[in-house]
């Protein structure tokens, strides 16, 4: 399964709704994967000011953060395949913006045969559900207890 960026800020937030199983999921689960830019994005949104949707972290705290999630999380090389899959994607179902962080992530998932994006923005992948599934981590947490059962 690979990782989004909201699942670890989820995780490092007690007050935010999915906390818990963000953290179970994260804390339990030995096949979890991200790309270097969920780890990039984690680093901006974590020392953004809490005003502006972030966590107001220092850098040295963000960088513990994301050091400790690493612990959990393997994370994915980049690799050349990674290019040209993004391009190929854009060129199918055109994006902008921020929206290309999320095409990124697909591209990741595809070229490394990650079929599964945990995500509380499921709606950011709609246009990709050919390639990955999305599960938010409760869910995740709930297919692993099935799994093991």
């Amino acid at each position: 399964m690979l990782v989004d960026t909201c699942v670890l800020l989820e995780a490092s937030n007690r007050a935010r709704g999915q906390h818990r199983a963000a953290r179970e999921l994260i804390e339990r689960h030995d096949g979890l994967v991200f790309p270097a830019q969920v780890a990039r994005e984690f680093l901006v949104a974590a020392t953004r000011p809490p005003a502006n949707n972030g966590l107001g972290l220092a850098l040295l705290e963000a960088l513990e953060s994301l050091a400790g999630f690493r612990e959990h999380i393997r994370l994915l090389p980049e690799e050349k395949p990674l290019l040209p899959t993004l391009l190929g994607l854009l060129a199918q179902s055109p994006a902008m913006g921020k929206r290309i962080h999320d095409v990124h992530i697909v591209a990741a998932a595809m070229v490394h045969r990650v079929p599964l994006v945990v995500t509380l923005n499921e709606d950011d992948f709609k246009d990709f559900s050919a390639h990955v599934t999305c599960l938010t981590p409760a869910q995740s947490v709930t297919q692993i207890t099935k799994k093991r059962v």
